[in-house]
């Protein structure tokens, strides 16, 4: 049976941080209604699955893998219409103008999906979303080193294909 304290404790995490689940969806959609909606999805699971939480001192943890699990989610259910879309928008609107304010931002998420799927994750959880490298090893599972290892690597491609 599911104790008041663990739910409480859930409840009590996704509040304080709805703000960066909220920000590492938006990092990958791009599009704040559907980022509302996989925090929101991912809350619900949250509090739906609390009893399978073994111990409450990794709930963060535990949270941030359910948020990102509804995000990759969600960005593959969705993958073939985006692909579909930004190629109608392409033919009916012509090609991104580079003097755009947003063109290194363009370029930076152009890069980043150059990256593999892992080093991507580090990427945002670290940068984007302002996580300890710490953190990150805990919410994929991962050694420390391993994760400096792989940021290292992720920094070297990003610099090499936003130079180019």
């Amino acid at each position: 049976m599911l104790s008041m304290g663990r739910e409480q404790v859930i409840e009590k995490i996704l509040i304080e941080n709805y703000c960066r689940y909220y920000n590492l969806a938006l990092s990958y959609v791009h599009n704040e209604a559907d980022a509302l909606d996989i925090v929101q999805e991912g809350a619900y699971k949250a509090i739906l699955k609390a009893e399978t939480l073994r111990n409450e001192e990794y709930a963060s943890t535990w949270i941030y893998r359910i948020m990102l699990n509804e995000i990759f989610g969600f960005c593959r259910s969705r993958k073939n219409y985006i692909v579909e879309d930004s190629i109608r928008a392409e033919s009916e609107f012509g090609t991104y103008d580079n003097s755009s304010c947003c063109a290194e931002e363009m370029d930076l998420y152009n890069a980043l999906s150059g990256l593999s799927d892992e080093e991507e994750k580090i990427i945002r959880l670290v940068y984007f979303n302002g996580l300890k490298l710490k953190e990150v090893a805990d919410i994929m599972d991962l050694k420390l080193s391993t994760v400096k290892s792989k940021l290292y690597r992720a920094i070297v491609k990003l610099r090499l294909s936003m130079t180019t």
